[in-house]
């Protein structure tokens, strides 16, 4: 990966952020990946994600999902676009070609193993190290 996206806040804004700009990434001829550690992960594997305050209102959020549509971005339903689908989201990073890894020390911090998304692999810590020091540029923090 020449590019490390380090998701760890449970917010749908942040999430979508960062699957977008992996996506977009990718389309460009880069080798981005995606791990989820913290809220993000807790969130993922059943917990509530949530919205920013100031993006949290319903016309805020409608607006967001109708200009992620138009952008190409499969983050709001299926069958009611004005809800999000975080794992429809998850599915079309994943069908991109973006590598989606859980942190293995967050995985077994909140005992999450059995509750991943089919999408997401675990990366020991390890391999995550040795990524981050080979990676061109990371964004976001642990």
């Amino acid at each position: 990966m020449d590019i490390i996206l380090i998701c760890k806040d449970a917010l749908e804004n942040s999430l979508l952020s960062n699957i977008a700009l992996a996506i977009e990434a990718k389309k460009n001829g880069s080798d981005p990946g995606i791990i989820f550690t913290q809220e993000a992960l807790a969130a993922l594997c059943g917990q509530a994600f949530r919205w920013s305050p100031l993006l949290a209102n319903r016309s805020t959020k409608i607006t967001i999902l109708k200009s992620a549509t138009a952008m190409g971005i499969e983050i709001a339903g299926e069958k009611d676009k004005r809800w999000t689908d975080i794992y429809r989201l998850i599915r079309s990073a994943k069908e991109a070609g973006v590598s989606l890894m859980a942190c293995s020390l967050w995985v077994n911090l909140l005992k999450v193993g059995d509750s991943l998304p089919q999408e997401i692999s675990v990366i020991e810590s390890d391999t995550l190290l040795n990524e981050l020091n080979q990676a061109k540029t990371i964004i976001g923090g642990l």
